[in-house]
């Protein structure tokens, strides 16, 4: 095994996803997870499958490993949260799905968390961007300033463990920053 396929083993990433993730975000990012060793988890808000969103269609179905109400953030290394615009607007209104990102933020500390597309909605609603570079899907961008961010128009941005990207088109340097991102660990946010 090449060092490339063992850089995350023994770690564990939670994909928090709801019907409508934009299926490339949520695919794309757990393929080079997996590739690095890494154990992934789809978390979602009930059991059974989701459905993707892919471009202008409905998709491929994904399995859920874990139902939020009963997942706990001190189990896992990192979280992904996939964009689409109708996954990040569901889970944003989950009281459970909050909770467990919140988790992720902790006495200080940022286990790292990536959201591609729209959600960074998720990050904005739960109050963790004021004063952080981020970047999303341009027509969010006036949102995450609302919310205090300083926003950026590039492929990938990060943030004291918080990896932002803006689009299916990112995701190569997403995967890749996400990657060094979990591979650095806890992050301290001043």
């Amino acid at each position: 095994m090449s060092d490339l396929n063992s850089q995350l083993n023994g770690k564990k990433i939670a994909i928090l996803a709801t019907n409508g993730f934009e299926q490339s975000e949520l695919l794309s990012p757990r393929s080079a997870l997996l590739e690095a060793g890494a154990l992934v988890e789809v978390v979602s808000l009930e059991r059974g499958d989701i459905t993707g969103w892919n471009e202008n269609q409905w998709g491929e179905r994904v399995t859920v490993d874990r139902v939020v109400s009963e997942a706990d953030s001190t189990e896992y290394d990192a979280l992904l949260l996939p964009g689409g615009l109708f996954n990040p607007d569901t889970l944003r209104q989950d009281s459970d799905a909050k909770a467990f990102v919140d988790g992720f933020f902790s006495a200080g500390k940022n286990k790292p968390i990536a959201a591609i597309c729209h959600g960074p909605w998720l990050l904005a609603e739960i109050n963790k961007l004021r004063d952080r570079k981020v970047t999303s899907y341009p027509s969010i961008k006036t949102d995450l300033i609302n919310a205090g961010a300083n926003w950026v128009d590039q492929e990938v941005c990060v943030d004291e463990g918080i990896v932002t990207s803006r689009s299916p088109a990112d995701l190569e340097a997403l995967n890749r920053k996400f990657i060094e991102e979990i591979k650095e660990g806890v992050h301290r946010h001043h």
